[in-house]
């Protein structure tokens, strides 16, 4: 890991710097797979599997026999506790519910605000070096609490061709309504266009590399919504000299084992705890059984030592980690000084691995420090907010001259004689 103390606000940049995505250098690659799914369909997206990952798929649906077959094959242990993050997740998420908001903003004038859910939502599930059927429970939980009508599942299959059992009992526990044997480029855009197995979506939701990333770039210009921008995963932990280094190590390396472009970052005040982590992250990787992907990680990751609380939180909203662990004395106190992060984790006994899996916050989050203006998935992902109004013939009266005037400031003579006839019928005691 790099190391610094007391770093300026240049060298911190250049510490904290996060591996870049150049998408307009895919842009060609990419748009093509995605012009040649919409154009071909199924047979596209088949062609595009085997050429990619190496597997051809028969039916591009999950079949219920592999669903029966998948539920029969997991661990009842996994099923268990895939069972009890499920219920954390929807427990946080249902009470995130919006009820509609009715003002009567003047006399006669009713506005309302409604939640209403996205019909058809397609959730990415990436295959990659692990099986991440977390992120199931994560999208296709909160869909489901939303009242989304259809939900849409791609996810790479394995080398025989099949979607790995847990990710299959993930989807049956959250009510997916079908599962697709694809991944990469040309499963974005199965959901984005529709082909003739899969269902055309309007909101794309999931992680994924950065060809996926740039997918899901592209067909959001075609109108088709996205959850957010995309990057390698992320953990900031803010500590204080009273933090228990193997925690803090244990926290760095639990993010170092995502990807080789993740980052782990550790801002402490206490110079004395950063050298302990450090010794304490060398023990602890030399049998982490993801060391390879661990060391490539933390050869852009960083220990960094400053001078005060205010100056690690000042870096800290500078950073806008994905995910910021406090492992500080008065951690409340600091975490309601933090404006920039996607999720935070309070206290020595919250680790990040807690949200990723099971405390029932979501663990899709913005990264690249999107976190500055972006807000990870929730309830309201899933919906969207639809508003109504209402005039009575005093609302008219009320407001009518104000409309009448300003559409004839801004020479829209249309919008002017719609509401001076809803005024001259009012004022002549006319009944609609």
């Amino acid at each position: 890991m790099l190391y610094s103390v007391f770093p300026s606000d240049e060298e911190f940049a250049r510490l904290s710097a996060r591996a870049t995505l150049d998408v307009g250098s895919l842009r060609s690659v990419v748009s093509g797979v995605l012009a040649d799914v919409r154009e071909r369909g199924d047979a596209a997206v088949r062609d595009y599997g085997e050429r990619f990952d190496g597997v051809r798929v028969g039916d591009l649906l999950v079949s219920q026999g592999e669903f029966d077959d998948a539920w029969a094959r997991t661990d009842v242990g996994l099923k268990d506790a895939l069972r009890r993050a499920y219920d954390n997740i929807v427990c946080f998420h249902r009470a995130q519910r919006f009820d509609d908001l009715s003002v009567d903003v003047c006399r006669g004038v009713r506005c309302v605000q409604r939640s209403v859910a996205i019909n058809s939502v397609g959730l990415y599930v990436p295959g990659g070096t692990a099986p991440l059927f977390s992120t199931v429970l994560m999208l296709a939980g909160p869909a489901r609490v939303a009242g989304c009508r259809e939900v849409v599942l791609c996810t790479p299959p394995l080398k025989d061709g099949s979607v790995h059992p847990a990710v299959l009992c993930a989807a049956r526990i959250c009510g997916v309504s079908c599962v697709v044997k694809a991944g990469g480029v040309q499963a974005i855009g199965s959901m984005a266009y529709g082909t003739e197995s899969v269902p055309r979506v309007s909101k794309i939701f999931g992680p994924g590399n950065q060809y996926v990333v740039a997918a899901k770039q592209l067909v959001s210009l075609d109108g088709v919504a996205i959850d957010m921008p995309a990057g390698p995963s992320e953990v900031e932990v803010l500590a204080d000299g009273g933090a228990d280094e193997r925690l803090v190590a244990a926290d760095l390396l639990s993010q170092a084992e995502h990807g080789v472009d993740s980052q782990a970052l550790l801002i402490t005040t206490d110079r004395g705890l950063a050298e302990r982590v450090e010794k304490e992250v060398e023990r602890m990787l030399a049998d982490l059984p993801r060391r390879g992907i661990a060391e490539r990680s933390l050869s852009h990751s960083a220990i960094v030592v400053v001078e005060s609380l205010e100056r690690a939180l000042v870096l800290t909203n500078r950073y806008a980690p994905e995910h910021l662990i406090i492992q500080t004395r008065d951690y409340v106190d600091v975490a309601a000084r933090v404006e920039n992060a996607g999720s935070v984790f309070m206290g020595a006994f919250t680790p990040e691995s807690a949200g990723d899996y099971a405390s029932g916050t979501n663990h899709t989050l913005p990264t690249c420090g999107c976190a500055v203006a972006y807000s990870g998935v929730n309830l309201d992902s899933f919906c969207r907010k639809m508003t109504l109004q209402e005039l009575s013939p005093e609302g008219v009266m009320e407001i009518g001259g104000v409309v009448e005037l300003m559409a004839s400031a801004e020479g829209l003579e249309g919008h002017r004689r719609a509401m001076a006839l809803r005024r001259e019928l009012v004022e002549g005691g006319g009944v609609l």
